[in-house]
Parts: C-alpha cells; sequence; structure tokens
C-alpha cells in the first residue's frame, strides 16, 4: 500500500456520515489510511467525545476517525477529498479547502444535482475533479448519530474518460471497506440517471408537503410529468440514459419506505434559511430554456416553491 493516504470527508450528514463511518471504522487503526472529518457545532462536539454513530436497520456500528475537526488549518495536504455539503455550501467550502489542494489531490462531490463538478473547475480550473453520486436514504438522527433507513447504499464515481490510478486505488480503498461503489469512465450516465430520480422525487415531496409514498399514491400524474421533463433535458444534453429509465427511476421511489421524504422537503419543514431547488428544480427549469425544451410541470412547481423559500 501507499504510505498515509489522507482522506477528507468534509460534511458528515447523511451521505459523508454514512460512507465516511464506513471509511472511519475501517481505517481507525491504520498506518497506511488516515481518515478526517470536517464537521460543525453540537454534531462535531458529538463526534468528538463519542465518536459516530450509525445505526442502519436494526444493526449499526461506532467510527472513529484519526480527526473531526471544523478548522481546516488543522489538517494538511489531502489525497482525496470527499465533499458532501449542500450544494448552496459548495462555493464557500472550495474556499476553505483551497490549502488542503495539491497538485494530486482528487476532489470528489457527492452532491445532489448535476452541475457541481463544473462549480468545482469554475474555481479551481486545474483541479483533478471527479463526478460522483451517492444513492442513500439517510440523516442526522441527532448529534453524532447517523440513521440510514433506505435499502440502497451505494456510490458511483469517476470520469467521462480514461480511469486513472488515483481512481481505482479510491475504489479499492472504499470495496475494502465494505462500500458497495461502482467506478465508471462514462460517469455521467450514473449521475444523470440519479438525477433523473431525485429532481422530481425532491420537487415533488417538496411542493405537495408530504412524503414520497403519499405523493406516489395521490399525484403520480405530477411524478410522470417531471421525470419526462428532465429525462428530456438529459437527451438533449447529449447523455446516453437508459431507455427503461422512466420505469426505473418509478421503481426506485415506490421501493423507498413509504414515509421517506427528501433532503430538499425537510429543509423547508426546517425552515432553513437556503434549499437545495436552484440546483434540483430551477436547475432543469433554466436549461431546459437553453434547448428550448418545455417543462410546463418544473416550470409551476418551481414558481410555487420559490414563493414557499422566502
Amino acid at each position: 500500500m501507499r504510505s498515509n493516504t489522507k482522506i477528507v470527508i468534509v460534511g458528515i450528514g447523511g451521505v459523508g456520515g454514512y460512507f465516511g463511518g464506513l471509511l472511519a471504522k475501517k481505517y481507525t487503526n491504520s498506518n497506511e489510511v488516515e481518515i478526517i472529518f470536517v464537521a460543525r457545532g453540537e454534531h462535531l462536539n458529538e463526534i468528538q467525545k463519542n465518536d459516530l454513530a450509525i445505526v442502519d436497520g436494526n444493526e449499526g456500528f461506532t467510527a472513529k476517525p484519526h480527526l473531526a475537526t471544523d478548522n481546516y488549518s488543522k489538517i494538511g495536504l489531502a489525497d482525496y477529498i470527499i465533499i458532501c455539503t449542500k450544494s448552496y455550501d459548495l462555493k464557500q467550502t472550495i474556499e476553505k479547502l483551497k490549502p488542503l489542494i495539491g497538485d494530486k489531490t482528487i476532489l470528489l462531490p457527492l452532491l445532489n444535482g448535476v452541475s457541481a463538478s463544473d462549480e468545482i473547475l469554475a474555481l479551481l480550473p486545474n483541479a483533478n475533479v471527479l463526478k460522483g453520486c451517492a444513492f442513500i436514504v439517510s440523516k442526522i438522527k441527532s448529534p453524532g448519530v447517523i440513521e440510514n433507513s433506505g435499502n440502497v447504499q451505494k456510490l458511483s464515481f469517476g470520469v467521462d474518460g480514461t480511469l486513472n490510478d488515483g481512481v481505482l486505488y479510491l475504489k479499492e480503498l472504499m470495496i475494502n471497506a465494505d462500500i458497495e461503489v461502482t467506478v465508471s469512465d462514462q460517469i455521467s450516465t450514473a449521475i444523470w440517471e440519479k438525477y433523473i430520480f431525485i429532481s422530481p422525487s425532491a420537487t415533488a415531496t417538496s411542493y405537495f408537503d408530504i412524503p414520497i409514498g403519499k405523493v406516489l399514491d395521490e399525484n403520480i400524474d405530477t411524478v410522470l410529468s417531471l421525470i419526462e421533463e428532465v429525462k428530456k433535458l438529459a437527451i438533449a444534453k447529449g447523455i446516453t440514459i437508459s431507455g427503461a429509465i422512466s420505469d426505473k427511476t418509478l421503481h426506485t421511489m415506490r421501493s423507498m419506505p413509504y414515509g421517506v421524504t427528501s433532503s430538499m422537503h425537510r429543509d423547508y419543514l426546517n425552515k432553513k434559511p437556503a434549499t437545495e431547488l436552484e440546483y434540483l428544480t430551477g436547475y432543469v427549469v433554466r436549461e431546459a430554456e437553453k434547448f428550448g425544451i418545455s417543462t410546463p410541470t418544473y416550470h409551476k412547481l418551481y414558481e410555487e416553491l420559490l414563493k414557499k423559500a422566502h
């Protein structure tokens, strides 16, 4: 193995906490791999005092990182930075991460949406940035505790092109930590197939203000319209997607626990000052306009959700 590979996970919420927890659990006593959590507030305090607890159905485990901090200056140069913040925090996070990024540092954003890698490259044109997405239903249950309540917990990451040794080594480290991971040289397909699921889910649960099971029972026509509209956008952008993506997406939605909702809906429920509306709903409206694609359902729900946000 290489000596002292440093992996920094920024944002220890549902995604970063679960997958970062598996990494920390595996490499707690490792001299070769160092796992660092960047968290904040009471959540950070609990992790520092009692480690991170992951509840997974009737099972669970605790994970002890080599360091849990909110002070970026304590971390030093990183080999890998896995970014799991909310989309609206990305820009300020990248500014704070600059001292951690060297010529060989690989950044992996696992944010909701399809624009994170492009946003990072706009700020850091020479950075080594992968594309990635997570399929998981998880959240912070209480400070220091991550709850995974779904039946899928997998990661996809990679590039549109040749996979280098750094990417393959990260895959190896994750597989060794029992993370269900797929690495692809056509990653945009995976990113967009997830987006075709998460964008309609987040938009509909937030608009109707109900969990996904109830949305499917009461408003299936709206959900189907959202899926078709975002699918048209993917095709217009030249993304290769499955011919059965609409059925696959609906199947994924139906397989989720009835009472589960989206992180965007939770932000509305918790009256957060910011939501992922611009990344999960507004993005479709704006990009579709560029391609001359009609998205009446997205347009209507976006306008109403804008009012809700203020």
